[in-house]
């Protein structure tokens, strides 16, 4: 992604420290003005990581406006029932559930229930689904549940997920519940900023990488070179300037502008959960945040992963799971005395949210210290082909979308990628070089140089393109890699049960990921939402979408209304899911039955990406 050459903003004021702790009493405030209430007041008046449970068929719900306080700056959330997260709804599969959502605010409004299986008209998309919830009005949701486990819902309606509209769903099995545990608990993870969204957008369209303060530094080069020789070093640093990327190009958003909640609680509130040594625990993970991909980890317990986006899966133990906005995981813990920090960092190492498991009130555990942050890999950028560039030998200069690339650059390519690089650029390459390949490797890391792109991402939407890109699973991502802890990958989920659809694809659709960090700009194939057509889904028919993601960014894809049945690399069923992430310079497939009728939503689920364009309607009929 290139370097934006607008001058650079200044930088927010506040402490980073504030926004990485937050305050203790961080949180709604009830009843006060924002200009009156004193910042850190006690938490009896103020509703911290309590969101009621409402059960049962009939739900009333009003969203409005409510004053927070997480930073010491008072500012005005979008909440639901004046709390945030939101009520938790509890369902039972089989019920017919009615809800009604009176609108409070000014502008419009809408509720979207996230992966849940139901008629379009109710899901909740304004300009797709239906016209949105006009100020003053009530909108009467009401459908049929056919799905149990761990789901979220959210409004659909300009930034107002990201100012405080979302909040949990719990759907208890019609049968016995298959997961056994003694007690559990919603943990939702989000994130906050004090700035208006539209504002930070803004920021980033004058500079992509405004608020990213892990820019590569001299002391970045002197540690490089000590480790790796003054001249790799320095060909390192070339690269990279030559090609006007960025290697720490992580997040959009880092901890300079949000601060990351646990339940609607700062990690200086500390959200604690109570057991009982030696039960079972069950902790249903949701990322309701609309920025920000966390890696999650208890020190000191093991986590079974037993449900994913909903669904169950075959228990696979981990020490630590990394996932997205839109995504959830239900895992089991067995906690013995004391007290346990539930620990989610975000993936650029700038903040993290934070919890306690303890067996009494008021105890706590340390707190981990963050990760360091760590360079993506030219793996990351270029797909399957990179580390086999490893082996060879320094030829021309091998033109890609970004600019030269330096000789230095390509003898430090780490094995697994090749992104980006043109055709023609390719003929530049010294073939003695390619020689020395293992062509057959090569080969099968990718369907070769097959990649086709569609005409649209040559124009000034797109920034980079991907030509081999990388088609394993088990890769957990930049920063859990070789860590000393076990991550877990979409490679070890497995869906119990097998696949929905027995039937193989009758067809594929293929769209690339695209954009341009310069103008900030997010797109499928190029095409932004606005100047794009709708996919077409036949009624009844089996799909193959196959998605290649030719950014650096990891984006989760949310396609609503319909299972993304995910496959291996060789064709074999993996997971049910709602939400996919896909890596940079990753291809995934996924099969679909299209058995929805009507329109739906397909995007990435990071808000920003989402707003500026990568976003396509689907329309089955």
């Amino acid at each position: 992604m290139k370097r934006s050459t607008a001058p650079a903003v200044p930088a927010p004021i506040l402490p980073r420290r504030r926004f990485v702790q937050g305050l203790a009493a961080g949180g709604v405030l009830l009843g006060l003005s924002p200009y009156t209430r004193a910042a850190g007041m006690h938490s009896e008046g103020t509703r911290t990581g309590s969101a009621a449970v409402l059960s049962g068929t009939e739900f009333n719900l009003e969203i409005g406006e409510s004053p927070v306080n997480f930073t010491g700056n008072p500012r005005m959330a979008t909440t639901v029932n004046g709390s945030l997260p939101a009520p938790t709804l509890r369902w039972r599969e089989g019920d017919t559930v009615t809800i009604r959502v009176r609108n409070r605010l000014k502008e419009a409004t809408s509720i979207h229930w996230h992966g849940i299986i139901l008629p379009f008209q109710m899901d909740g998309v304004p300009g797709i689904s239906f016209t949105g919830i006009a100020p003053g009005e009530t909108f009467t949701y009401r459908f049929k549940v056919q799905q149990s486990g761990t789901y979220w819902y959210h409004s659909h309606s300009g930034m107002q997920e990201a100012t405080g509209v979302y909040g949990a769903i719990i759907i208890d099995p019609a049968q016995s519940n298959p997961i056994r545990a003694d007690r559990e608990y919603v943990v939702q993870l989000s994130d906050w900023t004090d700035e208006d969204p539209m504002r930070v957008l803004a920021k980033l369209k004058m500079q992509g990488d405004y608020y990213n303060y892990n820019q590569p530094t001299a002391v970045d080069f002197f540690q490089d070179a000590s480790r790796m020789g003054l001249k790799a070093a320095i060909d390192k640093r070339k690269m990279w300037n030559e090609m006007r990327m960025n290697p720490t190009d992580l997040a959009d958003l880092s901890a300079n502008v949000l601060t990351y909640l646990m339940n609607g609680t700062t990690p200086a509130g500390n959200w604690t959960g109570l057991f009982r040594p030696g039960e079972r625990v069950r902790l249903r993970f949701i990322n309701g945040a609309a920025n920000t991909f966390y890696d999650v980890r208890i020190p000191g317990l093991q986590l079974t992963v037993v449900q994913a986006d909903g669904v169950n899966v075959e228990p696979v133990t981990v020490d630590e799971f990394r996932f997205g906005p839109g995504e959830t995981y239900d895992v089991l813990v067995r906690p013995k005395d004391g007290a346990y920090t539930v620990y989610a960092q975000a993936m650029d190492r700038t903040g993290y949210a934070r919890g306690t498991l303890a067996a009494r009130a008021g105890l706590e555990a340390p707190v981990p210290s963050l990760d360091p942050v760590e360079w993506l890999t030219m793996a990351d950028m270029m797909g399957a082909m990179g580390g086999r560039m490893a082996g060879m030998s320094h030829g021309p200069a091998v033109k890609s979308p970004m600019g030269a690339m330096s000789h230095g650059g390509m003898g430090a390519m780490n094995h697994g990628s090749m992104v980006g690089m043109e055709h023609d650029g390719m003929q530049g390459m010294n073939h003695a070089g390619m020689a020395g390949m293992d062509h057959g490797a090569v080969a099968a890391a990718g369907a070769s140089m097959q990649v086709r792109h569609a005409r649209t991402e040559y124009d000034a939407s797109t920034d980079m393109r991907v030509d081999m890109p990388r088609t394993k699973l088990d890769d957990p991502g930049i920063g859990l890699r070789n860590n000393g802890r076990r991550a877990l990958t979409l490679s070890d989920l497995h869906t119990i049960g097998g696949p929905m659809d027995p039937r193989g694809a009758e067809r594929e659709i293929e769209l690339h990921l695209t954009g341009n960090m310069e103008r900030y700009a997010w797109s499928f194939d190029g095409v932004e939402y606005g100047k794009s057509t709708p996919v077409h889904f036949r009624y009844g028919e089996r799909v193959r979408v196959i998605l290649h993601n030719d950014t650096m960014m990891t984006h989760p894809m949310h396609l609503h209304g319909m299972w993304s049945e995910l496959e291996a690399p060789d064709g074999r069923f993996q997971a049910r899911r709602h939400t996919i992430p896909i890596q940079s310079a990753q291809r995934i497939s996924f099969l679909v039955t299209a058995d929805a009728l009507g329109r739906w939503a397909w995007h990435c689920h990071l808000m920003l990406h989402m707003d500026s364009g990568m976003f396509r309607e689907v329309v089955v009929a």
